[in-house]
């Protein structure tokens, strides 16, 4: 599923037009990554939790020489399936 496709599952469900559900997901979307790029977690009951993860820097190789090459630390975005979203999948 695209996003066009998550926009006309919501306007269905919701019984919005296709330009609202396309405007609401838009917004929570940005929220959320504005909220974790920031340094927040966001939590979504049953859904799961997105936050930001530190990253340590370590030793990597260049697969075409071979050498070894740092790989300085950095923070990356992270997601963790909530009860309820995990549950569904395995059904």
């Amino acid at each position: 599923m695209n996003k066009g496709e998550l926009v006309d599952a919501i306007a269905a469900k919701t019984q919005a037009s296709k330009k609202e559900a396309d405007a609401a997901l838009t917004a929570a979307i940005e929220a959320i990554m504005e909220a974790v790029a920031s340094g927040e977690k966001v939590t979504l009951v049953g859904f799961g939790t997105f936050e930001p993860r530190q990253r340590a820097a370590r030793e990597g190789r260049n697969p075409q020489t071979g050498k070894a090459i740092k790989i300085p630390a950095t923070t990356v975005p992270a997601f963790s399936a909530g009860k309820q979203f995990k549950e569904m999948v395995a059904k």
